[in-house]
């Protein structure tokens, strides 16, 4: 009895299995490295299968963030977010970076238990083009693409946006939830809020999102809002808040425990260094991806010196963190002044007198009261004497060179002359 002849349409699909499997492996093992570190990845299996989507068709995947211009400097805990994105870019993917100049008139309600203050057109303008600058130090500018949400939301139709979402939909978000219970006002320009940063990933075509984890809620409604108009539902990552230098909130410029990615490689440092022993861990793991040193390796002193290095390293360069090291010793171990001072030519008054806090205010950005205060609190001294409560004026022939210490690592030698 003959043999029936192999089908090689059963090798051909047999192979085209074999390749689908690869495929989907292959995405699955990305999904795995990208959401490292994130606290959510959401719906479960959705990164996988939009990454195989992807490797299937040949391109790659458009990643969101959408950023408010509320403020123009960003700071480490942005750096969690901007870092994550970086990871996407490097496994061949495509960032949208969204600046939300028009949701930035709204304000983002996430937090908050007040209407947020309205900002100037002016300063939205600002923010923005200071924060995309920042921004680049970490993103890759080869695989970025930065729009800003007026593209389309100054011209949505806000009828047909507003059928996508109800009124219960909105208020199961915590903060509305606890302001409506509370009775307290609610705009309907907040209530709007979710659902214009929902429509931006319809005009930009997200295929995943990135946000804190407080911003949970925003990126659940807008992969409703995407299925809405017919298209696909993002996946989502959800990234920790990095705490402060406090160790006890969130970094937040507004709370003053932030580290800014710009500021100098000496601030940088030493505000590392003020850093709680226990906080440690998550900026090891969040910001340079790694655990930190087990107790049985180094100090947790030296850990943190470690920590405060490779952060300058990154944000400056291995010379200035070794510049960085040295000051700090000078400074706060040998009690010298630093090797580098920023100096400052004064203005002698008619009675032969230096004017201090206008010359702080106007020196490091704080109000002539503020720098009163700082002078009366025992935070100002001159050549490593306190100025004292009240001494707010100081004779030429005793600032002539002399070094002025605001707070613990401002040092400014004054010019006379």
């Amino acid at each position: 009895m003959a043999r029936p002849m192999p089908d090689p349409t059963d090798d051909a699909a047999a192979e085209q299995a074999a390749r689908l499997a690869s495929n989907d492996d292959a995405a699955a093992a990305q999904a795995g490295r990208l959401a490292d570190n994130a606290v959510e990845s959401l719906p479960a299996g959705a990164l996988g299968q939009s990454i195989a989507r992807a490797r299937r068709e040949g391109g790659a995947l458009r990643v969101k963030l959408g950023i408010d211009p509320t403020a123009p400097d960003i700071h480490l805990g942005h750096a969690v977010v901007l870092g994550k994105l970086r990871e996407f870019q490097d496994e061949g993917h495509v960032v949208v970076l969204i600046v939300g100049d028009h949701t930035a008139r709204v304000g983002d309600p996430s937090g908050r238990s007040t209407l947020r203050p309205m900002l100037s057109a002016q300063e939205i303008e600002a923010n923005a083009a200071t924060f995309q600058e920042q921004a680049l130090r970490i993103l890759d500018s080869e695989r970025l693409e930065v729009r800003r949400n007026s593209e389309w939301l100054a011209e949505l139709d806000l009828l047909e946006l507003m059928r996508t979402t109800t009124v219960a939909q909105l208020l199961e978000r915590d903060d509305f939830a606890k302001r409506f219970a509370a009775r307290q006002p609610i705009s309907m320009l907040e209530l709007m809020y979710p659902l214009l940063q929902g429509y931006d990933s319809v005009a930009v075509k997200a295929d995943v999102e990135i946000g804190g984890t407080d911003q949970k809620f925003n990126l659940l409604l807008g992969r409703d809002i995407q299925r809405a108009y017919g298209e696909p539902g993002q996946a989502i990552l959800t990234m920790p808040l990095l705490v402060g230098v406090d160790g006890r909130q969130k970094m937040s410029k507004s709370l003053g425990n932030h580290i800014g990615i710009t500021e100098p490689p000496a601030e940088i440092y030493g505000k590392t260094l003020s850093l709680p022993d226990e906080a440690m861990g998550e900026y090891y793991r969040l910001l340079l991806h790694r655990e930190p040193p087990e107790a049985g390796e180094m100090s947790a002193r030296d850990a943190k010196r470690l920590l405060a290095r490779e952060l300058v390293g990154w944000l400056h360069s291995p010379t200035e963190a070794a510049r960085a090291e040295a000051d700090f010793d000078r400074v706060f171990v040998r009690r010298e002044t630093p090797e580098e001072v920023d100096e400052e030519h004064v203005t002698v008054g008619r009675d032969g007198m230096i004017h201090l806090p206008k010359l702080i205010a106007a020196k490091y950005a704080m109000s002539s009261s503020q720098a009163r205060r700082l002078i009366d609190q025992g935070g100002v001294s001159l050549n490593e004497v306190p100025l004292g409560a009240g001494r707010y004026d100081v004779a030429v022939e005793d600032a002539r060179d002399a070094v002025l210490r605001v707070g613990r690592r401002r040092f400014l030698r004054l010019l006379v002359g």
